[in-house]
């Protein structure tokens, strides 16, 4: 089996996972919410008409205060939905496999050993050490 065909196959298997699954479920979930499409919808609309304003050679700053207002507001009632949440769950849980397996490849490419190559979340070490509990 030649490379290509080995990443075909990550990707058969990643379609099987549970937390591949389980985001194309909430994502399902989210396009048959009407209220949180109509939401979405809005947002869309607001957003453009915001950009719209902007471009305008003698634009009303009020105006754009008050659609980055509208848009800001419609923004929160989005992420607000248990659907647009579950979602973003889902997807995070998913984002986080692709990066391990994004870190081995990688991290195998650099000549290291890809049994030990693992995705390390990145630390926001100060530099001082005294109340560390260690570097990865």
């Amino acid at each position: 089996m030649d490379i290509i065909e080995l990443a075909r196959e990550i990707g058969r298997e990643l379609q099987k996972d549970p937390n591949y699954l389980a985001m194309r479920a909430a994502s399902d979930a989210c396009d048959k919410d009407t209220e949180l499409q109509n939401l979405i919808g809005q947002f869309n609309l607001t957003r453009m008409s915001l950009s719209n304003e902007a471009q305008k050679e003698q634009s009303d700053e009020q105006k754009i205060q008050q659609l980055n207002t509208e848009l800001r507001q419609t923004y929160a009632q989005i992420m607000q939905s248990p659907n647009m949440a579950a979602y973003n769950a889902a997807k995070q849980n998913v984002d986080a496999i692709l990066n391990r397996v994004s870190a081995i490849i990688g991290q195998s490419a650099d000549g290291e050993n890809p049994d030990t190559a693992d995705y390390h979340e990145e630390s926001s070490c100060g530099g001082n050490c005294g109340s560390c509990g260690g570097c990865h």
